[in-house]
């Protein structure tokens, strides 16, 4: 028996080095976002399909794990490694195409996607958003999506860890 072939979102995870040539693939306006994505949520999913109806295609950057223990989310954080929050991002329908930094911000691949727009959730005032002066500066816009919803992976865990405890 032949084994099944590999799921056509999986098409969708683009290594940092192979994304310029994919890029030019991309209808425009093209919007870029970015951020852990963990534990996958209701907040997450909404922000994302937000995201790309701004637009005509959304790339969404992940920060790696080492980044994401860099920013103080927790020692035993991310939960799920790299590998599984690319492909659990890529199989949304609002994402096209999914890739990474290892830095503390994105801001080197911002100047390299050279997005049309560029947006971070409510967290974030225009003015904090890192690649945001850039962006704008090309002529590009820069949204703060207010949340829909107000829950985070870290109040997941945060409920997760109060009833094991409670056992």
């Amino acid at each position: 028996m032949s084994a099944w072939p590999l799921p056509d979102f999986e098409q969708k995870i683009c290594p940092p080095e192979q994304l310029a040539e994919r890029l030019a693939t991309l209808p425009r306006p093209l919007v870029f976002t970015n951020g852990c994505f963990d534990i996958l949520h209701r907040g997450h999913v909404t922000y994302l399909a937000q995201a790309r109806a701004t637009g005509a295609a959304l790339v969404l950057a992940l920060n790696t794990d080492a980044s994401v223990r860099r920013q103080g989310k927790g020692d035993d954080r991310p939960i799920n490694p790299l590998g599984n929050r690319a492909a659990v991002a890529a199989a949304l329908a609002s994402v096209d195409l999914v890739t990474w930094f290892d830095d503390d911000t994105p801001a080197a691949l911002i100047e390299l996607v050279k997005p049309d727009i560029l947006i971070k959730g409510g967290d974030w005032p225009v003015d904090k958003i890192v690649g945001a002066t850039e962006t704008l500066a090309r002529g590009g816009k820069v949204y703060s999506i207010p949340f829909l919803h107000q829950t985070s992976t870290t109040q997941t865990l945060a409920k997760i860890r109060a009833a094991e405890a409670d056992k």
